[in-house]
């Protein structure tokens, strides 16, 4: 009963549940001759009936209602926005499943609800926060987002205080507790939140905020072994520290000791040895077009994982900017494929139009909540939210696409045949870095002026016209 179409039969939008002798085509109720009618005793939609012959439209609707009731036997004012974009979803059997997951155990979706519904959790991200699973909470709360009934904030942002207070309470010594929360509070956090009002925070750079977090917490512990607090730490503990840890390591404190030593919780006269640059590997031009044709043609691969290696292995995009791409950022006008990632547009050649185009008409995660109106190129599980960056990288590397090491051969073989400047307006790429990246590659284009040529210098016309 959940098949629908047009009926072969009567050529009727209906439910298809009968087969046809002749061929087997899938036709109606009343083409096959059934005497029973499975329409919804309520708003007359045909489809699988529940319990008191209601549709699963309607059965979702009314265990929500139940459960979002503030005692008026009326949905609570404030989730009504929530309630709508539940009972809007095209499969509904999803939310009704979601709502019956594990409803034996504290802290499902069902008694989140209904403590929502009578006011027992406060509708701000603070109590939201608080709640253990975290993981189901933070569903939900993200749906309270998606809908409006709490106002947007940055997911990361969210998981990392969701995170740090217990860190916190894992901290043994409360005076280094005490310190950790000072550091997070005053160097870790402000950056973030300004990070997120100014574009956005990615999943590595909410790793590199709670790892400085992590390493901090690890040397005042390790201070502590020594017998040395973080006002007594000398220069011998930090070149100790700097000797037995690894360069990563070394790195995430760099902030912890320039803020204890600014703030004056330690000696001001440390030295902090400098970083280290490193570069990171690059296909070759021939590793790359050989990945590149595999995912052109390989029928085994996912294709939203075939689609995002050939937008990193053609136009050198990060998988941060990847998985911000939405629908709109794909033109079509019936004869030509382009792809904006700045101006101008880039052309998509073939076979890489017909994947791209083939991909759009079949999105995956498109049946969640939300998503049946999401935009996003590549829609990830969660309600309203892209593909995270991070489980991206990992799939891709899985099926043989390094994206670091692919986008580094893209970018270098763009530079070669063709303009720094011109590169970095198509591409959205700063013109500084890809002049910097140009003679790392050695490119012939470093005369190139970036800028409009196809107009004349003011007065420069007239000049000529003159000379002549």
């Amino acid at each position: 009963m959940r098949i629908r179409g047009t009926c072969p039969g009567c050529c009727q939008d209906r439910a298809l549940p009968g087969l046809r002798p002749v061929d087997g085509a899938a036709i109606c109720t009343t083409c096959v001759g059934f005497s029973q009618t499975f329409d919804c005793s309520r708003c007359g939609f045909e489809g699988k009936p529940l319990g008191g012959r209601l549709c699963e439209h309607c059965t979702l609707a009314d265990r929500l209602t139940a459960l979002l009731d503030d005692g008026t036997g009326r949905v609570r004012p404030e989730l009504i926005p929530l309630f709508d974009l539940l009972i809007a979803m095209d499969k509904p059997s999803s939310g009704l499943a979601w709502l019956a997951l594990r409803h034996d155990q504290p802290g499902n979706a069902s008694e989140r609800l209904r403590q929502l519904g009578l006011g027992q959790i406060p509708l701000t991200h603070d109590a939201f926060h608080e709640l253990q699973p975290w993981r189901s909470a933070a569903h939900l709360e993200e749906l309270l987002m998606a809908s409006g009934a709490l106002p947007a904030v940055d997911k990361y942002i969210c998981t990392f205080q969701r995170w740090l207070p217990g860190h916190l309470a894992d901290i043994a010594d409360p005076e280094h507790a005490k310190t950790i929360k000072l550091f997070a509070t005053w160097c870790v956090l402000p950056p973030l939140r300004a990070r997120a009002d100014r574009s956005r925070i990615t999943p590595s750079i909410r790793r590199f905020a709670a790892e400085q977090i992590k390493y901090a917490t690890a040397f005042l512990q390790w201070l502590g072994k020594r017998n040395t607090s973080l006002a007594s730490c000398g220069q011998i503990d930090v070149d100790a520290w700097w000797a037995e840890n690894n360069e990563h390591s070394r790195n995430d404190l760099r902030a912890f000791l320039n803020w204890a030593m600014q703030s004056r919780y330690c000696r001001r006269s440390l030295s902090i040895p400098a970083m280290k640059a490193t570069r990171r590997a690059s296909l070759s031009e021939d590793e790359r077009l050989d990945v590149l044709g595999r995912l052109l043609t390989g029928q085994d691969t996912p294709k939203n994982l075939r689609v995002a290696g050939v937008i990193v292995l053609l136009y050198a995009q990060p998988l941060t900017r990847i998985v911000r791409l939405t629908v709109d950022d794909v033109v079509h006008d019936g004869e030509a494929a382009l792809l904006r990632l700045g101006e101008p547009a880039s052309p998509i050649p073939e076979p890489a139009a017909s994947l791209l185009l083939d991909y759009i008409a079949d999105r995956d995660h498109m049946n969640t909540a939300t998503n049946q109106a999401s935009s996003w190129l590549f829609p990830g599980r969660r309600a309203g939210q892209p593909f995270r960056p991070d489980h991206l990288s990992a799939l891709l590397n899985e099926i043989g696409v390094p994206a670091a090491a692919a986008r580094g051969a893209a970018i270098r073989q763009q530079l070669l045949e063709i303009p720094a400047p011109v590169v970095a307006d198509a591409l959205g790429y700063h013109d500084k870095t890809t002049t910097r990246l140009l003679k790392e590659t050695g490119g012939t284009w470093s005369r190139y002026a970036a800028g409009n040529h196809l107009r004349s210098p003011s007065g420069w016309a007239s000049q000529r016209t003159d000379d002549s």
